[in-house]
């Protein structure tokens, strides 16, 4: 980081760091070995494990430690409202659903937006022990390396990453039409099951863009700064940056960005 960095933003992001660290042991503790009474059904297709519950209990008692009086909002257990300028945005497990398939692609989110800004985030994939993290005006970085997204600028070589809407099934056939086209013109497209590894991994280049609909602010505020800070741009898909609030997000570099925004626009534009 750079000398612009306050000291009270390295410090809040040491905590998230640690807080993702002390998070994952409790999540490798528990991979592989979940028995069905550790798993609750929230909703169709979204689960909750105890693993979830314990993570985030140990993740928010840091937190509040450390920073008493900041308001957290954690996917499990909600808002616990301060009069405070910062926000700690935390997911304690992204990708449950592989999780509990034994599926090694999951991770910790969490973010800290000041007022309207995302100050700082992390994403920590825990299997492969990749700390992802950025500071705004800082760059993002990997295991303490810079990264940037991907350099390519023809939609025909590219990477996508995307995720099936499952919590908006009634949209299934515009999102299938937007999927033909962009499938169609790109090289592949993967579902990884987890929104914040999907946006890490187009802000280190490995996918050259990511678009998916109405997700949680926990699934994606640390991973729309580590694409923002990698050189990337992210929007809604109007073109515009309501993404915390809808939950539908265009990420990639410039070039691929603004291809992949045409076809979003095309078919998702009507989602709010």
């Amino acid at each position: 980081m750079t000398d612009r960095t306050t000291e009270e933003d390295r410090h809040m992001l040491e905590t998230a760091k640690e807080a993702a660290r002390i998070g994952g042991e409790i999540l490798k503790q528990g991979f592989g070995k979940l028995t069905q009474s550790q798993i609750d059904l929230k909703g169709m297709g979204d689960y909750v494990t105890d693993s979830d519950r314990l993570s985030e209990t140990e993740i928010l008692r840091l937190i509040k430690k450390t920073y008493p009086t900041h308001i957290l909002h954690a996917e499990e257990s909600g808002v616990e409202c301060h009069e405070s300028p910062y926000r700690w945005i935390v997911d304690p497990l992204d990708g449950t659903a592989n999780y509990i398939q034994g599926i090694p692609i999951y991770g910790i989110s969490i973010a800290v937006q000041k007022r309207t800004d995302i100050l700082l985030g992390v994403v920590y994939h825990v299997d492969r022990d990749e700390m992802f993290w950025a500071v705004r005006g800082e760059g993002a970085y990997l295991n303490g390396q810079p990264i940037r997204v991907s350099p390519r600028q023809d939609m025909a070589y590219t990477m996508l990453a995307s995720g099936f809407p499952w919590r908006s099934k009634d949209h299934m056939d515009p999102y299938m039409d937007c999927f033909k086209e962009l499938f169609l013109s790109a090289a592949g497209i993967r579902r990884m099951g987890s929104a914040a590894i999907d946006l890490a991994y187009t802000a280190c280049g490995r996918f050259d863009g990511f678009w998916e609909m109405k997700l949680g602010p926990w699934d994606i505020a640390a991973g729309i700064l580590l694409v923002q800070e990698a050189g990337g741009v992210v929007t809604d898909f109007r073109g515009e940056h309501e993404y915390l609030v809808s939950g539908n997000v265009v990420a990639g570099n410039p070039a691929i960005h603004g291809m992949m925004l045409e076809m979003t626009r095309r078919y998702l534009a009507h989602i709010k």
